[in-house]
């Protein structure tokens, strides 16, 4: 059963991506372990926006994770986080919508603000309940096969993403947004990684 965890809709400003909306389906997740994904999700989710270039593509592994990445020509951008068996076509086509959607219901004023915008309540969950099916939606993403799967440029880790001589345990090491009880359990997590084999990093 392949599984859709969040969607966050960003703005890819000049030094630093904020969050303008974020949904969650964490149900899967134990209940102590929600709020931990909930702020990694979150601190993925900028990294990834700010190292990738403006109308780019992307899905990058991290640990058990896939995180989607799309960067709109206006840097408006979407990231969604996913298993790896879901499909990139169909998360980047949902993405497309998910931005188009958000465009037409927000002003580009508010998405430069630095805060969370007012609108677009409950949608990106909506979008997540939709799409957690990928055959259903595929069959839709195929009606609709304006997206190039060529331009989505897939790495193996999250590393491959970072700028040259950057590594992400420092840069969890060095985030205020992440608790102190977040950043063990991600050095905790990369350790279990990469003792059994199953590291991408």
């Amino acid at each position: 059963m392949t599984k859709l965890f969040s969607l966050v809709v960003l703005y890819k400003g000049e030094s630093a991506a904020h969050i303008l909306k974020a949904g969650w389906d964490l149900s899967s997740l134990s209940f102590f372990q929600r709020g931990t994904a909930q702020d990694f999700i979150t601190f993925t989710s900028k990294i990834l926006v700010e190292r990738t270039g403006v109308g780019a593509r992307q899905s990058v592994k991290e640990a058990e994770y896939m995180c989607h990445v799309f960067v709109r020509g206006d840097n408006l951008s979407v990231v969604c986080v996913s298993d790896h068996e879901y499909p990139p076509r169909v998360a980047h086509t949902m993405m497309q919508r998910v931005s188009e959607d958000f465009a037409g219901q927000i002003k580009p004023p508010e998405w430069t603000s630095g805060q969370e915008v007012t609108g677009f309540n409950g949608q990106l969950e909506v979008y997540l309940n939709k799409f957690q099916d990928p055959t259903q939606s595929d069959a839709m993403s195929r009606v609709q096969s304006d997206l190039d799967e060529t331009k989505i440029v897939l790495h193996s880790t999250i590393e491959a993403v970072l700028q040259r001589g950057e590594k992400l345990d420092d840069l969890v090491d060095k985030s205020e947004a992440l608790s102190m009880q977040s950043k063990a359990f991600y050095k905790t997590a990369r350790k279990t990684n990469s003792c059994c084999g199953t590291s991408w990093g």
